[in-house]
C-alpha cells in the first residue's frame, strides 16, 4: 500500500466539537482499561495480517527510461491521541517495535505519528525517533481545539517548531492531504487542522462535527474522491492505494468510514479481504471516486443516489452531501452483500 491510516486506540484527553467520531474522548478508570486492552489484545494480529510488504509501485511516476519505480510506502499511527498515557507506552511503543520487526526485511516502512501536539515533550520526541518514526504530524491547528484559537496555536506552532528543529528534524514541505510526501527524507514534522481553507475545512458529515451541526459540505464536495477518501483504495500495490484501520482490525475504505467495514484484520489479511472485492462494481465505485455510482446494479441510479444524499442536520438544516447517500446505500443494501464476501474469504481459508 502507498498509505495505511491505522487508528491505534480510541483514548484521547479531549472531546473536540468537530471531531469525527464521538468514540475519541477521555476515558477514565476501568473504560480506559477497557479500550486500551482492545488496543493490545489487536494490533499484534493486525500487524500480522497487514502486506507482507510496504513497497508500492509508483506507477505515476515513472523513471526517466519508463520504468515503474519502487518507493516506501507508510503506515499513520493515530488516536485520538497516541501519547498519552497508558497508550503511549502500552501500545504505541510496543507496536512500533513490532512494525520495524514486520518490514525490516522486504523494504521497510515509514511510519508517521499523528497527534494533537499538546503532549510532545523533547523525551516523547527522542523516544519516538529512536524507535524509528520517520514523520511527526500535528493535526491540532484550529480554532476548534480548546487553547489553540487565533494567536495561540501560532505560539503553539512555534514552539514545536523550535523543539522539532532542535531535535535534527525537517519541515515537510507539503500540506497535508498532498501526495508529494514520497520525494522527502525523514526525520519530519508537519502541522495542519480543520481550518476552512484545508481539505478537511469544511468538515466531515460524522461524529460530533453532524451532532453539532458543524459540516458545511455540500452536494459538490466528493470527500470520497480525494486523498483519504475512498479514492483508489482497492489499488494496493500501487500509489494512491489508502484504507484506514480502526483499533479492533475493522478496515474501510475511507478516513470517513462507510457505514459497515469491509473485514476485520484480526481474522483475515488485508490482501485476501481488497482481492475479495476487486471488481465488485460497489466497491470499484468508490475506488474510482464515484460514490453516487455504487448503487447502479442494484437499483440505486445516479438520481435516486442524489436523493438518498439529501437530510436535515440535528439543527433541523437542510443537508446534502454524498457522505449520507453512502450511510443510507450500506445500511439498506450492503450488509447481505458484504457478509457474502466475509463467508466466501472464510470458505477459502478452510479450504
Amino acid at each position: 500500500m502507498e498509505s495505511i491510516y491505522y487508528v491505534i486506540a480510541w483514548a484521547c484527553h479531549r472531546r473536540c466539537k468537530h471531531c469525527y467520531d464521538d468514540r475519541f474522548r477521555p476515558y477514565v478508570r476501568g473504560e480506559l482499561e477497557t479500550v486500551v486492552t482492545e488496543a493490545l489484545a489487536s494490533f499484534p494480529r493486525i500487524v500480522d495480517h497487514l502486506p507482507e510488504s510496504m513497497l508500492y509501485r509508483d506507477i505515476e511516476d515513472p523513471a526517466p527510461d519508463g520504468t515503474v519505480r519502487r518507493r516506501k510506502g507508510r503506515i499513520i499511527l493515530a488516536g485520538g491521541e497516541v501519547l498519552i498515557d497508558p497508550v503511549r507506552e502500552s501500545v504505541l511503543y510496543p507496536l512500533l517495535r513490532r512494525l520495524q520487526e514486520r518490514y525490516r526485511s522486504t523494504g521497510g516502512v515509514n511510519v508517521v505519528i499523528q497527534t494533537t501536539g499538546d503532549q510532545l515533550d523533547e523525551r516523547m520526541v527522542a523516544e519516538l525517533l529512536e524507535r524509528g518514526v520517520w514523520s511527526i504530524s500535528v493535526a491540532g491547528m484550529d480554532d476548534f481545539h480548546v487553547g489553540m484559537e487565533g494567536d495561540n496555536k501560532v505560539r503553539r506552532q512555534a514552539e514545536l517548531t523550535a523543539l522539532f528543529e532542535r531535535m535534527g528534524m525537517n519541515r515537510s514541505g507539503h500540506q497535508a492531504g498532498e501526495r508529494k510526501w514520497t520525494d522527502e527524507d525523514g526525520p519530519l514534522y508537519s502541522f495542519f487542522g480543520a481550518n476552512p481553507d484545508t481539505w478537511i475545512g469544511k468538515l466531515w458529515p460524522r461524529g460530533r462535527a453532524w451532532e453539532n451541526d458543524l459540516s458545511k459540505a455540500t452536494i459538490g464536495d466528493n470527500f470520497c474522491n480525494a486523498w483519504s477518501g475512498g479514492l483508489n483504495f482497492l489499488r494496493y500495490g500501487l500509489s494512491g492505494s489508502e484504507v484506514s484501520i480502526e483499533p479492533n482490525g475493522n478496515v474501510y475504505p475511507c478516513c470517513m468510514k462507510t457505514k459497515l467495514p469491509l473485514g476485520n484484520l484480526v481474522e483475515e489479511s488485508l490482501a485476501d479481504i481488497l482481492d475479495s472485492l476487486q471488481g465488485h462494481p460497489v466497491f470499484e465505485a468508490i475506488s474510482n471516486g464515484h460514490p453516487e455510482r455504487m448503487g447502479v446494479t442494484y437499483g440505486w441510479d445516479v438520481a435516486k443516489f442524489y436523493a438518498m444524499s439529501e437530510t436535515l442536520t440535528p439543527a433541523g438544516r437542510p443537508y446534502r452531501n454524498l457522505c449520507i447517500g453512502c450511510d443510507q446505500f450500506f445500511d439498506r443494501v450492503m450488509a447481505p452483500v458484504l457478509r457474502e464476501a466475509s463467508d466466501a474469504r472464510r470458505r477459502r481459508r478452510a479450504a
